[in-house]
């Protein structure tokens, strides 16, 4: 009977820190939903780490300026299965990301979408904790 109690113990202490591993962070703690923005240009570099991937862009205003912006994605493991990888994302790679600006306003974003050049998009951002339910997410039920 110890040892029931033992692994039931040991089984929930496991689930309750599963939880609060998902729980890092959400969406609406660093990202704003009411400041989409669209950013275009090469790819600088790519950080495959945990739990987000970053891709870092050279992004050029309107008025000309070159600005290095850096977007957030889902966990690698997750890009991996959506179709993204470290060849799809070299440096110099010419891409469009549509996101969400950070609520401090600085050059950091949360990617939805990541589309290239042949047209290929691949939704590569956050879900749920506060992210905009816009129909992107391929994991996201239908509404109503």
């Amino acid at each position: 009977m110890t040892k029931i109690l033992y692994r039931l113990l040991c089984a929930g202490l496991a689930w309750a820190m599963a939880q609060g591993a998902q729980a890092h962070h959400a969406f609406g703690a660093e990202f704003d939903p009411n400041r989409p923005l669209v950013l275009r240009g090469p790819v600088v570099k790519v950080e495959w780490v945990n739990p987000h991937a970053w891709i870092h862009m050279e992004h050029t205003t309107e008025d000309g300026e070159k600005e290095v912006w850096m977007v957030e994605g889902g966990t690698p493991n997750t890009l991996l299965r959506r179709g993204l990888n470290r060849n799809s994302l070299l440096p110099g790679t010419e891409i469009v990301v549509d996101g969400y600006q950070s609520k401090d306003r600085s050059k950091r974003a949360n990617g939805r979408d990541v589309t290239f050049t042949d047209g290929r998009k691949i939704f590569m951002g956050s879900s749920g904790t506060g992210a905009p339910r816009d129909g992107r997410d391929p994991t996201e039920p239908p509404p109503g």
